[in-house]
């Protein structure tokens, strides 16, 4: 597209004062801060969607701003048309939405968006669908001292829909605000997709498991939970019994009973954790610590009926799904076709079905009878 004097005019204006705040002492001696640094990607986000709307510029504004700017601070960072371009996708995400949009969402200026760094920033407002989920990630970001790596697999198990989805009781078993921390510290479900198990497995080989991998475990618990134990025993009343895995909450401050099931939740199991809850309550908890809190981890389980399960249980306990990688047994696998092998045949399918259709006699010619 070819520019008239004016439009260039007008360009070069406007590219100056963007050398200018570059320029600037303020953003200069501050361009490592990040505070700084995401005003300013802001501002030009800002500024880049205003030229875009008010030129013939168009697509060709960014790529010719990046080299106007790279070549005016060659030793400054974040100026390329790449990282132009996500200045303006956060400038639009983070606008005010449209009127009658339906969405009373928080604008730049109410999101903590400064306390994260830029990349933490790029991962969350191009994956998150609004402002909602965005202000979600941020805030678990700085709770949580998530690195980069660990938001982004947050953000692709989809934490925002899961957190805080547990069924539970905690409403009528345990104060404010203890009920409301308690039931955001649950999810529904648990994806465990860092190990794979082969069928057939029970609940001993996914605690197993588990511990194995206790970091990524802890990690998808959440901040907060310290492991006690697999099948950490008690004795009550001359008999043993084997709690599945325990914690112990630093926030919550209480001890956290997980009891995994290989199947469909049914009620009994609500029965017997709370017995454990009973007796952890009786024989581990301190006078300073909160009531113990049970989670029940099931493959399956209708809502309705873990409700009413939950219903007259005097210990707080929640029930959660989970999820992990089934893999095949190793006698089965050489059974299977490879993915070449499948493609292969679907090819000699199609070649096949062109040439009977080739081979075919095409259908006579009909007349128009009047």
């Amino acid at each position: 597209m070819n520019h008239d004097l004016g439009s260039i005019a007008d360009y070069q204006v406007w590219l100056n004062a963007i050398k200018q705040r570059v320029q600037s002492a303020r953003l200069c001696t501050a361009l490592a801060a990040n505070r700084e640094l995401v005003l300013f990607y802001w501002e030009l986000g800002a500024q880049i969607a205003e030229k875009q709307a008010q030129s013939i510029w168009g697509d060709k504004l960014i790529p010719q701003l990046s080299k106007d700017l790279q070549q005016a601070f060659p030793e400054l960072k974040g100026l390329s048309a790449s990282n132009l371009k996500y200045c303006l996708r956060f400038h639009q995400f983070y606008s005010p939405p449209a009127i009658g949009s339906g969405e009373s969402l928080a604008p730049f200026g109410q999101q903590p968006v400064d306390q994260i760094p830029w990349g933490h920033n790029i991962l969350i407002f191009t994956k998150s669908q609004n402002q909602a989920e965005a202000g979600f990630y941020i805030t678990q970001t700085i709770q949580q001292g998530w690195s980069r790596d660990v938001l982004a697999l947050q953000l692709k198990s989809n934490l925002y829909a899961r957190a805080g989805k547990a069924v539970t009781n905690f409403s009528r078993t345990l104060p404010s605000p203890q009920s409301d921390l308690a039931q955001q510290t649950l999810k529904d479900p648990y994806t465990f997709d860092f190990m794979a198990m082969t069928a057939p497995y029970n609940e001993r080989d996914v605690e197993r498991q588990l511990t194995q991998h206790i970091t990524q475990f802890l990690l998808e618990l959440g901040k907060g939970f310290a492991f006690i134990g697999r099948q950490y025993h008690l004795e009550i009343a001359d008999n043993d019994y084997y709690i599945d895995l325990l914690f112990y909450h630093v926030t919550l401050k209480c001890y956290v009973v997980v009891e995994l099931k290989n199947r469909k939740f049914i009620p009994e199991y609500a029965g017997k954790l709370n017995f454990y809850l009973s007796a952890v309550d009786s024989l581990l908890k301190r006078d300073d610590d909160q009531p113990t809190i049970g989670l029940l981890l099931c493959r399956d389980k209708n809502n309705i009926e873990v409700e009413f399960a939950l219903r007259d249980m005097n210990k707080p306990m929640g029930v959660s799904e989970y999820t992990l990688v089934e893999t095949l047994p190793d006698n089965l696998k050489g059974a299977l076709p490879t993915v070449e092998e499948i493609e292969w045949d679907l090819q000699q399918l199609q070649q096949h079905q062109e040439q009977e259709e080739a081979q075919q006699p095409s259908a006579p010619a009909q007349k128009d009878s009047k």
